[in-house]
């Protein structure tokens, strides 16, 4: 009988984190992330928004500095203070927003900030183009020319020049965020097999996807995240069950306290729509929408980053132009593209970014809460300072926004408390239909719980709410009904009480469109 072979020693891993925290102010972003990646395979990270995987792939760019943890690589213990140390180790990220600078060439995008050289000479012209045709070869896209300029190219075709880029610097593991997001079903075909053109050569692949599909397809081994912690690390891509994935990525270390949803109107009881949404679209981002929203009702958009949630909401509000459908108020149809119409028909939005298009950050409260208004506290040209503060501040101590002060600057408030005063805002202006976008974005987790008590009591007193939220607990929590999206299109409609977070996973996942 022939002696059994030895086992084989096994192999060091290429990368590996270990209890990578990283902490901003009042969020624990990571708080101990584990992950490991070997030579050549394609390693899928998981999670949902919020789970920590955007803050984690910058921490092993350079982009930010771990507090804590210990990142290996081949091996050896590195600290990776920059995008630069990390890119000279030998690891690239491309992101979902490629940062490619259109009116170059592919050549000069290819070799950017570090251009090739020979016999000491910066490399130019026809022979940079050589080498960027090279790269691009190596890739299995002999087709793109390397002459051509950037903004001319697809998004697939960019894809690629921005992996040609990350090759050119002898790279050994690439993270992609979400790199399908925007292409059709044969580029992504074409990116699967420029990936395993990249693994077949020994390049390492984090891969970044909400799409478990495309995770079977592609990938070798799955890590989980969730709410900064790893909760599975090494599953096998193409046998891990969905209703096992979407378990690991569910649940939440927060309790999330929801005020009592009153009982369904009966349909005799039940007031007429004030606002109609009648085959709303916008070509490339969403695909036609219809949906009722009746006083006292909160309907909630539930969906992933990149679905449509926002791009709909912002829409409806006239701040982006639809190419079909219409917007009705009433009946009345608004003017498409216009704020101001919709403004004037009764519509307010709290932005998903507060700070930057909610607030006037250098502002007093009073200021923050009439700046809508303004026109009502004018008497001869002039604006009648006593009667706008007097009119804020009755608005603000509605909502109990602390502190009770309409004086004080809005920078110097809470996150929970910057957002009572955007609804302060709207609730002076008298408007009928509340278009919130992640209402309690940067709000910390006790005041979470009062300003869902405010969204609820401002729908009991005849508000028409129309809510977007990254989170479904906060969805399913708040909503009366719930319209699930998926890559611009409706997957699902169903009262919230019909569904549960790991359904409506499932069903932005891997589910169908139906109207």
């Amino acid at each position: 009988m022939a002696p059994a072979s030895a086992p084989a020693p096994p192999q060091t891993p290429l990368l590996t984190m270990s209890g990578i925290t990283k902490t901003f102010p009042g969020v624990r972003a990571l708080d101990g992330v584990d992950l490991e990646v070997q030579a050549g395979e394609v390693h899928c990270l998981l999670g949902q928004n919020g789970a920590g995987k955007s803050t984690l792939i910058k921490v092993l760019a350079g982009a930010h500095q771990p507090d804590d943890g210990v990142i290996t690589w081949q091996g050896e213990a590195i600290t990776l203070k920059s995008p630069i140390a990390a890119m000279r180790h030998g690891i690239a990220t491309i992101y979902q927003e490629l940062d490619l600078v259109e009116g170059l060439s592919v050549a000069e995008n290819i070799f950017l900030g570090h251009e090739p050289t020979s016999a000491g000479f910066v490399v130019k012209g026809r022979e940079a183009r050589a080498r960027a045709t090279d790269l691009l070869a190596r890739l299995g896209h002999p087709e793109i020319q390397a002459h051509r300029p950037v903004g001319s190219l697809s998004a697939a075709q960019q894809q690629i020049v921005s992996m040609a880029r990350a090759l050119s610097h002898d790279v050994r593991l690439i993270v992609m965020d979400e790199p399908s997001a925007a292409l059709d079903p044969d580029e992504v075909d074409n990116l699967f097999r420029t990936v395993a053109t990249l693994t077949a050569d020994g390049v390492a692949v984090i891969y970044i996807s909400h799409r478990l599909e495309e995770i079977r397809r592609i990938g070798d081994r799955v890590t989980v995240i969730k709410d900064g912690r790893t909760v599975a690390v090494g599953l096998p891509a193409d046998r891990t069950p969905t209703h096992e994935v979407v378990a690991l990525m569910t649940g939440r270390n927060v309790e999330y306290v929801f005020p009592e949803r009153p009982a369904p109107a009966t349909a005799a009881a039940r007031p007429e729509p004030v606002l109609r949404v009648e085959g709303l679209a916008r070509e490339g981002e969403f695909e036609p929408v219809d949906l009722e929203l009746r006083p006292g009702e909160i309907v909630g958009l539930a969906g992933l980053v990149g679905s449509g949630r926002s791009e709909i909401l912002e829409t409806i509000y006239g701040a982006r132009k639809p190419t079909a459908g219409r917007v009705l108020v009433d009946g009345v149809a608004l003017r498409p593209g216009s704020v101001r119409s919709a403004v004037r028909a009764g519509l307010g939005l709290a932005p998903e970014e507060r700070k930057a298009q909610g607030l006037l950050m250098l502002e007093s409260v009073t200021r923050n809460v009439s700046v809508s208004t303004l026109s009502r506290f004018s008497r001869a040209g002039w604006l009648d300072h006593g009667a706008e503060r007097s009119a804020a501040h009755r608005a603000i101590r509605e909502l109990s926004l602390r502190p009770d002060n309409p004086d004080a600057r809005i920078r110097t408030l809470s996150g929970g408390n910057q957002q009572k005063a955007v609804l302060a805002r709207w609730l002076l202006r008298g408007c009928r239909v509340l278009l919130l976008d992640e209402p309690t974005r940067g709000v910390d987790v006790g005041a979470r719980a009062e300003l869902y008590a405010v969204i609820r009591r401002l729908a009991d007193d005849g508000l028409a709410v129309l809510l977007v939220s990254s989170e479904v607990p906060e969805v399913l929590g708040l909503a009366d009904r719930v319209l699930v999206l998926r890559e611009g299109r409706v997957v699902h409609r169903a009262p919230a009480q019909e569904l549960d977070e790991h359904r409506v996973l499932d069903l932005v996942m891997e589910g169908s469109p139906t109207r």
